[in-house]
Protein backbone atom coordinates (compact mmCIF):
# COMPACT_ATOMS: atom_id res chain seq x y z
CA UNK A 1 0.00 0.00 0.00
CA UNK A 2 1.31 3.28 -0.76
CA UNK A 3 1.98 5.67 2.19
CA UNK A 4 0.35 8.48 2.40
CA UNK A 5 2.67 11.85 2.21
CA UNK A 6 2.14 13.72 4.99
CA UNK A 7 0.41 17.34 4.64
CA UNK A 8 2.77 20.10 4.93
CA UNK A 9 0.66 22.61 5.88
CA UNK A 10 -0.53 26.32 3.95
CA UNK A 11 1.21 27.56 1.59
CA UNK A 12 0.38 31.10 2.98
CA UNK A 13 2.98 33.95 1.82
CA UNK A 14 4.16 37.07 3.63
CA UNK A 15 5.75 38.93 6.24
CA UNK A 16 4.86 39.26 10.43
CA UNK A 17 6.70 42.18 11.87
CA UNK A 18 7.19 40.50 15.12
CA UNK A 19 6.98 42.29 18.38
CA UNK A 20 9.14 39.80 20.38
CA UNK A 21 8.59 39.92 23.88
CA UNK A 22 11.86 39.30 26.25
CA UNK A 23 12.67 35.80 27.66
CA UNK A 24 11.45 34.26 23.78
CA UNK A 25 14.29 32.77 21.58
CA UNK A 26 14.04 34.10 17.77
CA UNK A 27 13.71 29.87 16.80
CA UNK A 28 11.38 29.61 19.62
CA UNK A 29 9.27 32.62 17.68
CA UNK A 30 9.08 31.33 14.22
CA UNK A 31 7.94 28.25 15.19
CA UNK A 32 5.10 29.78 17.51
CA UNK A 33 4.20 32.14 14.29
CA UNK A 34 4.78 29.19 11.77
CA UNK A 35 2.27 27.47 14.17
CA UNK A 36 -0.07 29.97 14.65
CA UNK A 37 -0.24 30.20 10.72
CA UNK A 38 -0.27 26.69 9.47
CA UNK A 39 2.15 27.67 7.62
CA UNK A 40 4.18 25.40 5.33
CA UNK A 41 7.55 27.25 5.85
CA UNK A 42 8.55 29.77 8.00
CA UNK A 43 12.09 31.92 8.84
CA UNK A 44 13.40 34.84 10.63
CA UNK A 45 15.40 38.11 8.95
CA UNK A 46 18.01 38.25 11.87
CA UNK A 47 18.24 36.84 15.22
CA UNK A 48 17.34 38.71 18.51
CA UNK A 49 18.81 37.75 21.84
CA UNK A 50 16.00 36.45 24.03
CA UNK A 51 16.70 38.85 26.63
CA UNK A 52 16.34 41.71 23.53
CA UNK A 53 12.86 42.52 22.88
CA UNK A 54 11.33 44.11 19.53
CA UNK A 55 11.13 43.69 16.01
CA UNK A 56 11.89 40.32 14.48
CA UNK A 57 10.45 40.24 10.59
CA UNK A 58 9.26 36.61 9.88
CA UNK A 59 8.97 35.34 6.61
CA UNK A 60 6.07 32.75 5.64
CA UNK A 61 5.99 31.20 2.34
CA UNK A 62 7.16 32.69 -0.71
CA UNK A 63 8.44 35.73 1.28
CA UNK A 64 11.32 32.95 2.91
CA UNK A 65 12.86 33.74 -0.91
CA UNK A 66 13.33 38.08 0.23
CA UNK A 67 15.07 37.22 3.27
CA UNK A 68 18.56 38.36 2.50
CA UNK A 69 17.31 41.94 1.16
CA UNK A 70 15.86 42.59 4.77
CA UNK A 71 18.74 40.96 6.80
CA UNK A 72 20.78 43.73 4.60
CA UNK A 73 18.56 46.43 5.84
CA UNK A 74 19.99 49.13 8.40
CA UNK A 75 17.98 48.41 12.16
CA UNK A 76 17.76 50.56 14.92
CA UNK A 77 18.05 49.62 18.47
CA UNK A 78 17.02 51.63 21.75
CA UNK A 79 19.01 50.39 24.71
CA UNK A 80 20.10 51.10 28.53
CA UNK A 81 24.49 50.67 29.22
CA UNK A 82 24.47 49.79 32.89
CA UNK A 83 28.10 51.69 33.99
CA UNK A 84 30.16 50.09 36.64
CA UNK A 85 30.04 46.04 35.36
CA UNK A 86 31.74 44.36 32.66
CA UNK A 87 30.03 40.89 32.29
CA UNK A 88 30.79 37.58 30.51
CA UNK A 89 28.15 37.62 27.82
CA UNK A 90 27.78 41.90 27.65
CA UNK A 91 24.64 41.79 28.90
CA UNK A 92 22.57 40.70 31.90
CA UNK A 93 23.12 37.12 31.15
CA UNK A 94 26.12 36.79 32.31
CA UNK A 95 28.21 36.93 35.67
CA UNK A 96 30.31 40.30 36.50
CA UNK A 97 34.10 39.81 35.28
CA UNK A 98 35.34 43.33 35.83
CA UNK A 99 34.03 46.34 38.21
CA UNK A 100 34.46 50.18 38.99
CA UNK A 101 33.41 52.75 41.28
CA UNK A 102 33.82 55.02 38.48
CA UNK A 103 30.91 56.86 37.06
CA UNK A 104 31.09 59.14 33.41
CA UNK A 105 29.55 62.68 33.13
CA UNK A 106 26.86 62.80 30.40
CA UNK A 107 29.72 65.40 28.80
CA UNK A 108 32.61 62.18 28.78
CA UNK A 109 29.80 60.21 27.10
CA UNK A 110 28.88 62.20 24.36
CA UNK A 111 32.11 63.36 23.54
CA UNK A 112 32.70 59.12 23.16
CA UNK A 113 29.83 59.15 20.13
CA UNK A 114 32.08 60.10 17.34
CA UNK A 115 34.45 57.30 17.87
CA UNK A 116 31.47 55.12 17.23
CA UNK A 117 29.50 56.55 13.83
CA UNK A 118 30.69 55.53 10.63
CA UNK A 119 32.91 52.76 9.60
CA UNK A 120 34.09 51.08 12.34
CA UNK A 121 36.24 47.77 13.40
CA UNK A 122 34.40 45.99 16.27
CA UNK A 123 34.78 42.73 17.73
CA UNK A 124 31.81 40.69 18.81
CA UNK A 125 31.22 38.88 21.84
CA UNK A 126 32.75 36.00 23.21
CA UNK A 127 28.93 34.59 23.44
CA UNK A 128 27.70 35.30 19.68
CA UNK A 129 27.36 33.10 16.68
CA UNK A 130 30.34 33.77 15.03
CA UNK A 131 32.19 30.87 14.18
CA UNK A 132 35.44 30.10 15.09
CA UNK A 133 37.39 26.99 12.96
CA UNK A 134 33.53 25.84 12.49
CA UNK A 135 32.27 25.94 16.37
CA UNK A 136 30.08 28.82 17.54
CA UNK A 137 32.03 31.17 19.37
CA UNK A 138 29.20 31.33 22.64
CA UNK A 139 30.09 26.80 22.61
CA UNK A 140 33.36 27.49 22.93
CA UNK A 141 32.79 30.94 25.98
CA UNK A 142 30.65 27.74 27.35
CA UNK A 143 33.27 25.38 28.12
CA UNK A 144 35.46 28.12 29.53
CA UNK A 145 37.71 29.58 26.83
CA UNK A 146 38.43 32.35 26.01
CA UNK A 147 38.06 32.70 21.79
CA UNK A 148 40.21 34.93 19.91
CA UNK A 149 37.57 36.68 17.49
CA UNK A 150 39.13 38.97 14.82
CA UNK A 151 37.26 42.11 14.90
CA UNK A 152 35.01 43.27 11.63
CA UNK A 153 34.25 46.26 9.70
CA UNK A 154 30.34 47.49 10.44
CA UNK A 155 28.93 50.26 10.06
CA UNK A 156 26.78 52.68 12.88
CA UNK A 157 24.43 55.74 11.06
CA UNK A 158 24.09 57.41 13.88
CA UNK A 159 24.67 57.04 17.62
CA UNK A 160 22.53 59.28 19.87
CA UNK A 161 21.88 59.77 23.50
CA UNK A 162 18.20 59.68 25.06
CA UNK A 163 18.96 59.80 28.15
CA UNK A 164 21.64 59.93 30.84
CA UNK A 165 21.79 59.10 34.63
CA UNK A 166 25.01 58.37 36.68
CA UNK A 167 24.89 54.61 36.65
CA UNK A 168 22.88 54.02 32.70
CA UNK A 169 22.93 55.84 29.75
CA UNK A 170 20.14 55.17 27.72
CA UNK A 171 21.07 55.19 24.13
CA UNK A 172 19.58 54.90 19.99
CA UNK A 173 21.38 53.98 17.55
CA UNK A 174 21.03 53.15 13.40
CA UNK A 175 23.41 50.23 12.64
CA UNK A 176 24.27 48.15 9.28
CA UNK A 177 24.15 44.03 8.93
CA UNK A 178 26.51 42.61 11.73
CA UNK A 179 26.50 45.22 14.25
CA UNK A 180 26.63 43.75 18.22
CA UNK A 181 24.83 46.33 20.11
CA UNK A 182 26.35 44.29 23.64
CA UNK A 183 30.15 45.37 22.03
CA UNK A 184 29.39 48.91 21.77
CA UNK A 185 28.28 48.63 25.21
CA UNK A 186 31.54 46.99 26.57
CA UNK A 187 33.92 48.90 24.10
CA UNK A 188 32.74 52.15 25.50
CA UNK A 189 32.71 51.17 29.19
CA UNK A 190 36.30 50.38 28.69
CA UNK A 191 36.98 53.61 26.88
CA UNK A 192 35.25 55.75 29.40
CA UNK A 193 37.53 53.60 32.20
CA UNK A 194 34.42 52.15 33.89
CA UNK A 195 33.17 49.03 32.59
CA UNK A 196 29.39 48.34 31.13
CA UNK A 197 27.16 46.07 29.82
CA UNK A 198 23.26 45.79 28.65
CA UNK A 199 21.04 45.90 30.89
CA UNK A 200 18.02 46.20 28.20
CA UNK A 201 18.15 46.02 24.17
CA UNK A 202 14.90 46.50 22.16
CA UNK A 203 14.79 46.57 18.39
CA UNK A 204 12.49 49.37 16.90
CA UNK A 205 13.41 49.22 13.21
CA UNK A 206 14.30 46.56 10.72
CA UNK A 207 14.41 48.15 7.04
CA UNK A 208 12.11 48.63 5.36
CA UNK A 209 10.09 48.04 7.86
CA UNK A 210 8.61 50.54 10.75
CA UNK A 211 7.15 50.31 14.05
CA UNK A 212 3.85 50.86 12.16
CA UNK A 213 3.97 47.41 11.08
CA UNK A 214 4.21 45.44 14.74
CA UNK A 215 2.33 42.94 16.03
CA UNK A 216 2.18 40.82 19.24
CA UNK A 217 1.48 37.41 19.80
CA UNK A 218 -1.76 37.98 21.28
CA UNK A 219 -3.00 40.05 18.64
CA UNK A 220 -2.34 37.21 16.27
CA UNK A 221 -3.79 34.75 18.79
CA UNK A 222 -6.55 36.64 19.10
CA UNK A 223 -6.92 37.08 14.97
CA UNK A 224 -6.47 33.32 15.36
CA UNK A 225 -8.75 31.76 17.13
CA UNK A 226 -11.21 34.55 18.09
CA UNK A 227 -13.98 33.47 19.89
CA UNK A 228 -13.16 30.23 19.90
CA UNK A 229 -10.69 30.92 22.74
CA UNK A 230 -6.62 29.95 22.80
CA UNK A 231 -5.68 26.67 21.08
CA UNK A 232 -4.45 24.29 23.91
CA UNK A 233 -2.28 22.11 21.28
CA UNK A 234 1.16 22.13 20.83
CA UNK A 235 2.69 25.03 19.48
CA UNK A 236 5.86 23.07 18.55
CA UNK A 237 4.12 20.50 16.68
CA UNK A 238 4.47 20.01 13.21
CA UNK A 239 1.98 21.51 11.34
CA UNK A 240 1.71 18.43 9.10
CA UNK A 241 0.45 16.40 12.56
CA UNK A 242 -2.35 19.49 13.17
CA UNK A 243 -5.73 17.98 13.37
CA UNK A 244 -7.76 18.89 10.65
CA UNK A 245 -10.35 21.43 11.74
CA UNK A 246 -12.07 24.04 9.77
CA UNK A 247 -10.63 27.15 10.43
CA UNK A 248 -10.55 30.87 8.82
CA UNK A 249 -7.69 32.08 8.66
CA UNK A 250 -8.97 35.15 7.35
CA UNK A 251 -7.91 37.67 10.42
CA UNK A 252 -4.80 36.71 10.68
CA UNK A 253 -3.86 36.37 7.62
CA UNK A 254 -5.26 39.54 7.41
CA UNK A 255 -1.83 40.61 9.59
CA UNK A 256 0.51 39.81 7.11
CA UNK A 257 2.80 42.69 5.30
CA UNK A 258 2.89 41.97 1.54
CA UNK A 259 5.85 39.31 0.28
CA UNK A 260 6.62 42.47 -2.29
CA UNK A 261 7.38 45.17 0.99
CA UNK A 262 10.63 43.73 1.29
CA UNK A 263 11.89 44.54 -1.99
CA UNK A 264 11.21 48.02 -1.86
CA UNK A 265 15.05 48.92 -2.33
CA UNK A 266 14.50 47.96 -5.65
CA UNK A 267 13.52 49.02 -8.85
CA UNK A 268 10.01 48.28 -9.31
CA UNK A 269 9.05 47.03 -13.07
CA UNK A 270 5.02 46.59 -13.90
CA UNK A 271 4.77 44.06 -16.56
CA UNK A 272 1.64 42.54 -18.04
CA UNK A 273 0.20 39.45 -17.33
CA UNK A 274 1.17 37.40 -20.95
CA UNK A 275 4.76 38.49 -19.28
CA UNK A 276 4.02 37.76 -16.10
CA UNK A 277 3.60 34.12 -17.39
CA UNK A 278 6.35 34.01 -19.29
CA UNK A 279 8.65 35.10 -16.72
CA UNK A 280 7.05 32.64 -14.29
CA UNK A 281 8.02 29.76 -16.80
CA UNK A 282 11.36 31.12 -16.61
CA UNK A 283 11.64 33.51 -19.78
CA UNK A 284 13.31 36.70 -20.48
CA UNK A 285 10.82 39.47 -21.59
CA UNK A 286 10.75 42.56 -23.22
CA UNK A 287 10.64 45.19 -20.65
CA UNK A 288 8.65 48.04 -22.47
CA UNK A 289 7.47 52.00 -21.34
CA UNK A 290 9.20 55.40 -21.79
CA UNK A 291 10.50 55.26 -18.23
CA UNK A 292 11.40 51.19 -17.98
CA UNK A 293 15.27 50.97 -17.11
CA UNK A 294 17.31 49.61 -19.68
CA UNK A 295 20.20 48.47 -17.40
CA UNK A 296 19.38 47.02 -13.46
CA UNK A 297 21.70 44.61 -12.17
CA UNK A 298 18.61 43.54 -9.78
CA UNK A 299 14.87 44.76 -9.96
CA UNK A 300 11.60 42.97 -9.22
CA UNK A 301 8.68 42.80 -11.91
CA UNK A 302 5.06 42.64 -10.28
CA UNK A 303 1.61 42.31 -12.71
CA UNK A 304 -1.37 43.44 -10.90
CA UNK A 305 0.28 44.77 -7.76
CA UNK A 306 1.63 41.20 -7.16
CA UNK A 307 5.43 40.08 -6.77
CA UNK A 308 6.47 37.92 -10.09
CA UNK A 309 10.09 37.57 -9.61
CA UNK A 310 13.40 39.08 -8.79
CA UNK A 311 15.91 39.34 -11.78
CA UNK A 312 18.22 41.05 -14.22
CA UNK A 313 17.54 44.13 -16.79
CA UNK A 314 19.73 43.62 -19.39
CA UNK A 315 19.47 45.33 -22.72
CA UNK A 316 16.47 46.58 -22.11
CA UNK A 317 15.07 42.55 -21.31
CA UNK A 318 13.90 41.39 -17.91
CA UNK A 319 15.36 38.11 -17.38
CA UNK A 320 14.42 36.37 -14.05
CA UNK A 321 16.67 34.88 -11.14
CA UNK A 322 13.95 33.92 -8.51
CA UNK A 323 10.34 33.30 -9.65
CA UNK A 324 7.12 33.95 -7.15
CA UNK A 325 4.24 31.65 -7.03
CA UNK A 326 0.92 33.48 -7.97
Amino acid sequence: MARRGKKKGRPVSGWVVLDKPVGMGSTEAVSKIKWLFQAEKAGHAGTLDPLASGMLPIALGEATKTVPYVQDGAKVYRFIVAWGDERSTDDLEGPVTKSSELRPAEAEVRALLPKYTGVIMQTPPQFSAIKIAGERAYDLAREGGTVDIPAREIEIGRLDIVEHKPDQTIFEVECGKGTYVRSLARDMGRDLGCFGHISELRRVEVEPFTPEDFVTIAELEAARFGAQGEDKSDPEADPADAVEVPIDFGAIDGLLVDTSAALDCLPQIAISDDAATKIRLGNPVIIRGRDAPVEAEEACATSRGKLVAIGAIEQGMFKPKRVFAG
